[in-house]
């Protein structure tokens, strides 16, 4: 088979993780390499099997659209406010620039409704088409096309075909998965197999678009440059106007948080209100490591974990669409799982697939999760607590919600003195997990809250009781002899997720144990200053190798150390992590703290909900500690 079109200096053909362009339309996700090259796409929905899946092996499928045998970019960015991509070529007689963006348009379903939307239909829709334009901005510009999707993770390659009478139009259909595309575009289609090519000279002024669609019926496809033009304009101004909703600081942190929000409005599956943990799967936490998972699921906890981050913002209404979501799975499966498919399916069974060589030789390359079959007893007080903030700041809860919320917090006063896998999901022992307790009495607390706010007083007043029961043995069993909090019952061994401990309100900052615990997993649990989630040599956590500095974790430290009065320290560790960004402000999951290589899927929700609570948490002490200073006159 044919190799992506992509080089790299130092010996491998894989561009770092962190130079991957991340494109979006709620419904769709997309990762375009340096070169112009989309290596990973699935499609209909996030966790379909991949078309153009070479980010995983140079021969499973890429689209490029570019510049002939010119690689590197001269420059790249995301148009302002939007998940548009924008690429400038110079090449030797003259200068192209590329944009590209998954687009979203007006509403469009007016003839029948949606077979795969559940939430209430907004002034926006997903047209699934992706999109690529190109202009000749000075001299001549040789320009290429290659379009050669490997469907079904790249097991399945076929054939193009012509559509129409012309050259404008070729179609590829694969009966296994049911996946038809389209391209079109304003040049002359050259169909050789898998490969659609086209290969043209562009004059100064000169322009071109290329679209392909995935859409069954009624495909939205562009026939002229100028309602290519035109689509792009309509995803620039829905991107804005969402953004425009949010509530940044004027702070030069503010590119981050407009960055983070739109990364995770982009990883929503409109839809179902679902959110991505990130956009794929695979990209290993080690370099040429097993450590590689499928993300390309909704995690109950980092989907209400990045709530708090949008919260954080003003842009809540997606937690209306997510609660939802969660009522539904509830309602069909019973109790909650840890995971779920973005269209609410329960089953995740995991595979191998070997004939992958995997990101950089990183192997094995995995689908589905079998973590979704775990017990992992945070997740009912990360989803009260959430649905808790949300309510508070409402004066609303879903009567539809509620009775879902109920067994929840009973699901927690019943199992918290179990052992679980905990918040990372280990697939070593079940052991006693300090913060999964910690995380059961959340439950408890905001439940009783939240019957509080409903007039329930008798169930209240039980789940306050069992809370305080909780508490009590956490102080008593989770706490080491120095009173630090420690990973589990019995442990000496330190855990990151024990930062939540003051941000959760499970005891005060000013609390000994609260600065003693922050202040030793600042101390001992870092490499080069940057957090481990645990010590892989002390955790059994089923899976052999070292793992990169889990950047959520640094980013929790940079909170908790606001929280214990440290607002110099949290700075100074903010401003690294924000300089470790990707080129285009987008974060991994985890970072190599001695080179800054990012590590593990991308881009991920955790990572950026994270940075948000940080960032805001630093802006808003340093804003109260100017308040607080006396002014020069006095």
């Amino acid at each position: 088979m044919a190799h992506s079109p992509t080089r790299r200096l130092g010996g491998s053909p894989f561009p770092p993780i962190a130079e991957y362009a991340f494109l979006s339309d709620c419904e769709t996700t997309c990762l375009v390499a340096p070169s112009g090259n989309v290596e990973w796409m699935c499609v209909p929905r996030p966790d379909a099997p991949s078309v153009f899946g070479s980010i995983l092996d140079r021969s499973a499928g890429g689209f490029r659209f570019g510049p002939e045998r010119i690689m590197i970019p001269a420059g790249r960015r995301y148009l302002p406010g939007t998940n548009v991509m924008e690429t400038t070529w110079q090449t030797p007689n003259g200068w192209l620039i590329v944009t590209d963006c998954l687009v979203i348009g007006r509403w469009h379903r007016t003839a029948a409704r949606s077979n795969t939307h559940r939430r209430t239909p907004m002034d926006w829709d997903a047209e699934h088409v992706l999109l690529r334009t190109a202009r000749c901005e000075h001299g001549q510009v040789d320009l290429s096309l290659l379009c050669e999707p490997n469907f079904d993770y790249g097991r399945k390659p076929e054939s193009w075909e012509y559509e129409g009478e012309g050259y404008s139009s070729g179609i590829i259909t694969n009966a296994e998965t049911g996946v038809t595309l389209r391209l079109r575009t304003d040049l002359r289609l050259g169909l050789d197999g898998r490969r659609a090519l086209v290969r043209t000279t562009l004059k100064e002024g000169d322009t071109a678009f290329v679209a392909l669609t995935w859409r069954a019926r009624d495909p939205m496809l562009p026939t002229t440059y100028a309602q290519a033009l035109a689509a792009v304009e309509s995803t620039t101004e829905f991107w804005r106007q969402w953004l425009s909703r949010g509530m940044f600081p004027d702070h030069p942190w503010r590119r981050h948080l407009q960055r983070s929000a739109l990364a995770l409005k982009g990883l929503t599956y409109a839809p179902t209100g679902a959110l991505l943990a990130a956009a794929t799967t695979s990209l290993p936490e080690t370099p040429q490591g097993q450590r590689n998972w499928d993300y390309r699921y909704s995690w109950i906890r980092d989907s209400t974990f990045a709530l708090w981050g949008l919260y954080t913002l003003g842009l809540d209404y997606e937690a209306n669409d997510f609660f939802s979501f969660i009522a539904d799975v509830c309602e069909e499966n019973g109790d909650i799982q840890v995971m779920y498919r973005v269209g609410g399916e329960s089953d995740l069974e995991e595979q191998v697939l070997g004939h992958l060589s995997g990101y950089d030789g990183a192997t094995p390359v995995r689908v589905g999760n079998d973590a979704y079959k775990q017990r992992q007893h945070d997740v009912w007080g990360t989803v009260l607590d959430s649905v808790y903030l949300h309510t508070k700041s409402r004066d609303y809860l879903s009567e539809r919600l509620w009775p879902v919320l109920v067994r929840l917090a009973e699901s927690a006063a019943t199992h918290w003195r179990e052992p679980d896998r905990g918040i990372w999901e280990v697939r070593g022992e079940p052991r006693h997990f300090t913060t999964s307790k910690m995380m059961c009495w959340v439950a408890l607390d905001r439940g009783r809250r939240l019957a509080q706010m409903r007039g329930d007083l008798k169930t209240a007043a039980r789940w306050k009781t069992i809370a305080e029961e909780i508490h009590a043995d956490v102080c008593a069993h989770g706490v080491d002899d120095r009173g630090v909090f420690t990973q589990y019952y019995g442990s000496t061994s330190l855990d990151a997720s024990a930062l939540l401990v003051p941000l959760l309100g499970f005891l005060p900052a000013s609390d000994d144990r609260v600065k003693a615990t922050v202040l030793a997993i600042a101390d001992e649990l870092t490499i080069d200053g940057l957090v481990l989630r645990y010590r892989t040599d002390e955790t059994d956590d089923g899976i052999g190798g070292e793992e990169g500095a889990f950047l959520i974790c640094s980013f929790w430290l940079v909170s908790a150390l606001v929280e214990i009065g440290e607002l110099h320290r949290a700075r100074q560790l903010c401003e690294r992590l924000l300089s470790m960004a990707s080129p285009l402000d987008l974060f991994a999951e985890e970072v190599d703290a001695a080179t800054g290589r990012h590590l593990g899927n991308f881009p991920q929700a955790f990572t950026h909900l994270a940075l948000i609570t940080a960032t805001m948490y630093v802006i808003r002490a340093e804003d109260a500690e100017a308040y607080a200073r006396p002014s020069p006159s006095t």
